[in-house]
């Protein structure tokens, strides 16, 4: 049971080393400026692998649950499913329901946890495989496997990390509760930290907060619901790209402008100075920052720029 291209690895996993028989998948849902109806990447794979895909609004209604048992799976896998298992479902198979999870549980429970590791600042993250229960994320752990989450990590490149770990993790998972070889360990409830789901307000910086912690938004919040600032004249200008300096370039003014240094564009925090390496202003193409300045000065727009407040993530 998975949708999204995060769940792709563990199913070709899968694949080469059990009998998969049957995926679960969210229905094809319209996208792009077409809204076309699009399958989700799991249920292409699966397709693909000639393997029969179901792809109902809810899953945990009587006639699917008649369905899965009368699969007699031996397990269900769960990866970024979507829905919401019912207790019917999770007892279907012989040897349980597995879940691979993104984080070191139980810290990041919930729905965004490799955003949420890396808004914290946090040093490492990881998968962890767990048996589902009917409370959120919080079944006895399997196996885990960590990662040093990198100075230049971003969502987009720990998603894949950790995408491949997870694929790599699971069938030894499986296989150890087979043979009764791997030991179920409860989580700590003293350590549960929540992932809560990203919301698009958050996509406005907050320029008070440190370079540091502006860095970790930009990093964590790219694609979706990305980061923008804006100008007190109404300039909406999302950031895509940045890094940390340990400089001070020039004389940058009070915290919450928009300024430039020896051709590169810089915002002025609350404690130190962020470098803008790529920038999309509304209704136009990404580019690198310097490309930006030229074209600020091509519109007769000098900096620095003053910014309206932001929020914080």
């Amino acid at each position: 049971m998975g949708t999204p291209e995060f769940a792709v690895p563990a199913l070709k996993a899968l694949l080469s080393a059990a009998e998969v028989v049957a995926v679960y998948s969210q229905p094809d849902r319209p996208v792009g400026r077409g809204m076309k109806m699009r399958a989700s990447p799991v249920k292409d794979v699966a397709l693909q692998a000639g393997i029969p895909v179901f792809t109902p609004e809810k899953v945990s209604v009587p006639e699917e649950i008649e369905r899965i048992r009368a699969l007699e799976p031996d397990f269900i896998v769960v990866v970024a499913y979507g829905q919401i298992l019912k207790l019917p479902v999770i007892e279907a198979p012989r040897y349980g329901t597995i879940n691979i999870h993104s984080s070191l549980l139980p810290r990041w429970r919930g729905a965004a946890p490799i955003q949420w590791a890396l808004l914290s600042g946090d040093s490492e993250t990881g998968i962890t495989t767990m048996r589902i229960v009917p409370k959120l994320d919080a079944g006895d752990m399997l196996l885990q496997e960590r990662t040093a989450i990198l100075p230049e990590d971003t969502a987009e490149t720990l998603h894949d990390r950790l995408s491949e770990i997870g694929a790599k993790l699971i069938v030894p998972t499986l296989k150890g509760v087979m043979e009764g070889a791997l030991r179920a360990v409860p989580q700590d409830e003293e350590k549960v930290t929540y992932a809560h789901k990203l919301q698009k307000e958050m996509e406005l910086i907050d320029w008070r907060k440190s370079a540091r912690e502006v860095d970790l938004a930009v990093r964590a919040l790219n694609p979706w619901p990305g980061t923008r600032i804006e100008t007190s004249s109404g300039l909406k200008i999302k950031i895509k790209k940045g890094r940390l300096v340990s400089f001070t370039p020039g004389r940058p003014g009070p915290a919450g402008t928009l300024h430039t240094f020896g051709g590169e564009l810089f915002l002025q925090c609350g404690h130190g100075s962020y470098q803008v390496l790529e920038v999309q202003e509304e209704g136009k193409k990404p580019v690198s920052g310097q490309d930006f300045l030229n074209g600020l000065q091509g519109r007769g727009i000098e900096l620095p720029l003053q910014l309206k407040e932001g929020v914080v993530p």
